[in-house]
């Protein structure tokens, strides 16, 4: 489960800084593009009870509820 829970967190990680990428390019298909990447990533490591941690990029978009 070690293995798994960090490769969740790298994938949220990586699609944490792909969002803030797309946002500073002011990229509109990009931005959607890692919104979607970012919500599958938390949602995903919630259900499999994976910490991790809050982010403000987190807040662009609501990432709450299945």
């Amino acid at each position: 489960m070690v293995g798994f829970a960090e490769a969740m967190r790298e994938r949220v990680r990586a699609a944490r800084a792909a969002l803030m990428a797309a946002l500073e390019a002011e990229d509109a298909y990009q931005v959607a593009v890692a919104q979607d990447e970012l919500e599958d990533a938390l949602r995903l490591a919630r259900r499999h009870g994976v910490e991790v941690g809050r982010d403000p990029v987190d807040d662009v978009f609501d990432a709450g509820g299945e």
